[in-house]
């Protein structure tokens, strides 16, 4: 019987640790969620805002298989092919709200590297054209 206790004992004690461990991962799931639902709310408001100063969209959140990036959105202002990324913040007292400033140079490299696969997929010719990509702050 003492095994049997003792079995008993240990089968609890890790079914606790487990549901400390599901908690934290709730917890963590939560903020996953709702970053994931301010991110998706703000390419929307981007989307439209665009659209209604001209831009032609023909990619919502282009991802290449293979490698790692995404495009928020792929589309045309007149002529020019824009690729955009969307920073969604959210303004606290205490820290800036200036979107730019989240975009590493880890990032930049990212957008670019998909925005090529982007148009090798497609065929497109390249002509270089930044359109205040970065702003000077950024360099």
């Amino acid at each position: 019987m003492p095994i049997f206790s003792r079995l008993m004992f240990q089968a609890v004690r890790w079914a606790a640790r487990r549901g400390l461990r599901e908690e934290e991962n709730f917890a963590s799931l939560a903020k996953k969620l709702e970053a994931r639902s301010t991110g998706v709310r703000g390419e929307t408001y981007a989307y439209w805002y665009l659209r209604r100063h001209g831009y032609v969209f023909v990619a919502r959140n282009y991802t290449p298989r293979g490698i790692k990036g995404e495009l928020d959105l792929v589309g045309y202002d007149g002529k020019t092919l824009a690729f955009v990324e969307v920073r969604t913040r959210t303004v606290k007292e205490d820290a800036t709200a200036l979107p730019e400033l989240s975009v590493t140079k880890e990032k930049q490299r990212m957008v670019v590297r998909t925005a090529q696969r982007f148009l090798a997929e497609r065929h497109v010719a390249v002509v270089r054209l930044h359109k205040d990509a970065f702003t000077s702050q950024m360099r």
